[in-house]
């Protein structure tokens, strides 16, 4: 599972035959946070025309969840072609919506394909990818004593501590990534005992 993912939001704007379409594309984890991107853009952009999407959540080759919505352009001319850059770049976890401003001429079917597909590759110029680094979550118990140990190991693995419960030991609960988990529980061995990942 090899993909890029979206550091942070991008806008891109292009003007074809005095169309004006702008690309806002938005790094998301669900469905319900695409969605909030699409109504934030109706609100944004009340008189525009169009507001086109398409999501990836997860790895665009094997995609778990993945949507697109014409908006009232012609059938299968505008998230579709949006989506189908997406997927081309293999970047996962992102929207790119495209709102457009009509400009009184008709680009035809192939023209409004080749303005969205430019659109979303506009936006995808824009970007700072990253390698989407599978994450998981681990629970540790310690002993008062070795707490500071087991907080370094994780903080050297490039994990984080989200939760520490105390009791008669210790409770750490973090996050790092899937496939430092294993030397996660070698380093451990003696200072504390990894009990869980999800």
């Amino acid at each position: 599972m090899s993909y890029q993912t979206l550091k942070h939001a991008v806008t891109a704007r292009l003007e074809i035959k005095k169309s004006e379409f702008i690309a806002h594309a938005y790094p998301v984890s669900s469905r319900e946070q695409a969605m909030f991107h699409v109504e934030q853009l109706r609100e944004q952009y009340p008189d525009a025309r169009h507001w086109c999407w398409a999501y990836i959540i997860g790895d665009p080759d094997n995609t778990t969840s993945a949507g697109f919505d014409d908006d009232g352009e012609p059938n299968g001319t505008a998230g579709r072609p949006i989506l189908g850059v997406l997927q081309h770049k293999s970047i996962g976890n992102v929207i790119i919506v495209v709102v457009r401003y009509f400009g009184g001429i008709k680009l035809g079917a192939g023209g409004l394909t080749r303005a969205y597909a430019g659109s979303a590759q506009a936006a995808v110029d824009q970007m700072t990818l990253s390698p989407y680094i599978p994450m998981a979550k681990v629970q540790i118990v310690a002993t008062f004593a070795t707490e500071a140990q087991c907080r370094y190991v994780i903080e050297d693995l490039g994990g984080q501590v989200e939760d520490v419960a105390y009791s008669q030991q210790v409770m750490l609960t973090a996050t790092l990534a899937q496939a430092d988990i294993a030397d996660l529980k070698e380093r451990l061995a003696m200072d504390g005992r990894v009990l869980e990942s999800s």
